[in-house]
């Protein structure tokens, strides 16, 4: 009896699929794309309406050959790639090769991997919609225009192995833009005042606000010593009393279902992953989880999206779930997070929401490895809680008056924790600040005025979430982006990662220098959020794509060759050490390769000498008592390994100190958080730590 026949792109989906299809189905998978514009050559032929050159991606000829065999014994063909532009173009590509009309309705969505959403979508196939294709196609040839045509020139001037493209150039032009600012900050001096209070033996503090000037309060910024000294000097030390007293009621709102964005934001700031290990993650509990006692299932649902949006059902099942768990109190009534102003929305898609509240993190975590439990639980609980009702605090706000001058205090206290009870996030984390009970006119005792000097600080350099939550609110790239974006700035060697902050590196600045000045038409923001946009518009059908490409290029050509005739060669000078070559005794120069820095023998060709570049530490390795060396992997990401490696394997994530732990005499590491330094033993056995407030 013959099958139908289902594609996919990975082998986990398809055989979570096949399993709940049925043995009348059978699912193969493309392990990904089949067809993509050639790496030798442009693949655009620009005179003929930018007409697009696929050919077979290489080693994918076999898939493809197999596909068509199970596609000709088959009873009907079913294309259920990702529910995104990207998987509409991959179906689009398939249906070439196998011979499939467009118009015929092949194509399936499964924007959850579970049963039912499987049959149901089953049920529902629809023909390619060639507007997802076009738009998905745009951005393929744009990105290929400007990455193959600036970055020739950029081997040519520069040095081979750099590259341009649309959105990692503006990524790179934000964190240089940083850093310059960073370089030129001028840090200005301004003062506070503390007051330490007592009422009925409690104490409070009260923060200096400004004078009463006409008979109001008006706010003071008290900016060197003489005027600090002006207030202290006029203030009655002995007679502080309550002005004003504002109770009220504060009201703190759950947050939306993650987008894939703010999932990998607070991946990184929670839990410390980076946005390529947080998608990878998240795609394997997308296509499909075996859970204990239920087979292989998906856990949560599609992963690409920057739709809030929740459906009723899964509303409906919070909600039960919610008053079951902590009674009706707690329920909301159901929030959708429909955005209906944000044009871009992917509308099609939810947020990011668990396929089954029911399964709770904790009862599945046998099922899970340590970091997809991680990630499973942190958009559980932000889906849970975002049908939950608010937080309630009950605030106290006090004027205190001593002479003309002004103090005030604030204090809340939490008497409802509604959606807190399930998720609360660190940065927005509100304790609670007790005061004592004041009235109009209550005496105070000043127990100590402390007044401190500050200076501004600059901003802080760039961490992934903060990237990516910039690209996305200038609207620079799309949920897909972001994480290979990343990956490319850190691969070329144009930015780094030092204790998780983007660092522009010497070639960086000057790649990111040379294009802000011939191509800053290219790379700035404002444009390229423009052509975000327009690709949208080529999604819904209201754009040409074509049309719209022809008129990038058409200024982008123009500007391309006043480059390539303007432009002089740049040497960069190799960095000269006092190591000495072993080979031929000449000093060695500091070469920049695929995965960073390494030593070279500047006599290449005759002497081909290499060894690494290593930043020792004053840290000897437990193992073999080799030194501590301070290394990069290769996406980036620093950590400390034994100089002695591959010999010896030692490796720390987290800087080492020379001190040793006085209990157990292990190494320790520093771990920091914002608010202190902790000096830790990397034996678990003993736990010992050391705090030191950050400065």
């Amino acid at each position: 009896m013959q099958k139908n026949l289902v594609i996919v792109e990975s082998p986990a989906k398809a055989k979570t699929i096949e399993r709940f299809l049925g043995k009348n189905y059978k699912v193969a998978a493309t392990i990904g794309h089949i067809r993509d514009l050639p790496k030798s050559s442009l693949g655009i032929d620009i005179e003929n309406e930018f007409e697009p050159k696929y050919i077979t991606i290489r080693g994918k000829g076999p898939i493809i050959q197999e596909l068509k065999k199970e596609a000709k014994k088959s009873k009907k063909i079913f294309l259920g790639t990702d529910p995104d532009r990207e998987g509409e173009a991959i179906s689009w590509h398939l249906a070439y090769v196998l011979g499939i009309d467009n118009k015929e309705k092949v194509r399936v969505e499964f924007k959850e991997i579970t049963k039912e959403a499987v049959l149901s979508a089953m049920k529902k196939p629809r023909a390619i919609d060639q507007n997802l294709v076009d738009a998905q196609q745009a951005r393929r040839i744009l990105d290929r225009l400007v990455g193959y045509k600036i970055s020739p020139l950029l081997w040519r001037k520069i040095r081979k192995g750099l590259s341009a493209g649309r959105v990692q150039s503006v990524a790179v032009k934000l964190i240089c833009d940083r850093e310059e600012e960073i370089k030129n900050f001028i840090p200005e001096e301004y003062w506070s005042i503390k007051a330490e209070l007592i009422k009925n033996k409690e104490t409070f503090t009260a923060n200096f606000y400004g004078e009463y000037i006409q008979g109001k309060e008006t706010k003071v910024e008290l900016k060197n010593k003489e005027e600090v000294d002006r207030v202290l000097n006029n203030l009655d030390l002995n007679n502080f009393f309550v002005e004003s007293v504002k109770k009220g009621i504060k009201r703190r709102n759950p947050y939306p279902p993650y987008t894939t964005s703010t999932l990998q934001q607070d991946a990184s700031k929670k839990l410390g992953f980076s946005t390529k290990k947080t998608m990878m993650i998240a795609q394997q509990l997308y296509e499909g989880i075996n859970v204990k006692g239920e087979g292989s299932v998906g856990l949560i649902t599609y992963i690409r999206t920057d739709s809030t949006r929740v459906s009723p059902e899964a509303i409906k099942n919070a909600g039960k779930f919610i008053i079951d768990k902590f009674g009706e109190k707690y329920f909301n009534g159901g929030n959708s997070y429909l955005n209906k102003s944000k044009k871009d929305s992917q509308d099609a898609h939810e947020g990011i929401r668990p396929t089954s509240i029911l399964r709770e993190p904790d009862l599945i975590k046998g099922s899970l490895t340590t970091d997809q439990y991680k990630l499973y639980k942190l958009i559980w609980e932000r889906f849970i809680s975002s049908q939950m009702t608010q937080a309630l605090y009950d605030t106290l706000s006090v004027s205190i008056r001593s002479n003309d001058f002004i103090f005030k205090a604030t204090g809340s206290k939490l008497v409802f924790d509604g959606f807190l009870i399930i998720y609360n996030n660190d940065e927005d984390d509100e304790k609670d600040n007790k005061m004592p009970n004041l009235a109009v006119n209550d005496k105070l005792k000043l127990k100590e005025i402390i007044p401190n000097q500050h200076f501004t600080q600059p901003p802080p350099r760039y961490t992934e979430a903060s990237l990516i939550k910039t690209l996305e609110e200038l609207g620079i790239g799309r949920p897909s982006t972001y994480s290979p974006t990343i990956a490319t700035i850190l691969s070329r060697n144009y930015v780094t990662l030092e204790k998780r902050y983007f660092v522009p590196t010497e070639l960086g600045i000057l790649v990111n220098d040379l294009l802000r000045k011939y191509f800053y038409d290219v790379i700035n923001e404002e444009f390229t959020a423009e052509l975000e946009e327009d690709l949208d518009e080529i999604a819904e059908g209201q754009l040409s794509w074509v049309e719209v490409v022809k008129g990038f290029y058409d200024n982008f050509s123009v500007v391309l060759g006043k480059a390539e005739e303007e432009i002089e060669e740049i040497v960069l000078e190799d960095e000269v050490t006092d190591v000495i070559c072993k080979k031929c005794g000449k000093n060695m120069v500091i070469k920049h390769g695929r995965y960073g820095k390494f030593l070279a023998c500047p006599g290449y060709p005759e002497c081909k000498n290499t060894k690494p570049l290593l930043d020792e530490l004053d840290v000897k390795c437990p193992n073999c008592n080799g030194n501590l060396v301070k290394r990069r992997s290769k996406n980036g990401r620093v950590f400390y390994g034994c100089s002695n490696y591959p010999n010896c394997n030692f490796v720390l994530w987290n800087e080492p100190v020379k001190e040793k732990c006085p209990k157990c005499g292990s190494i320790m590491v520093i771990k920091k958080s914002k608010k202190e330094k902790q000096i830790t033993c990397t034996n678990k056995e003993c736990g010992h730590t050391q705090i030191e407030k950050s400065k």
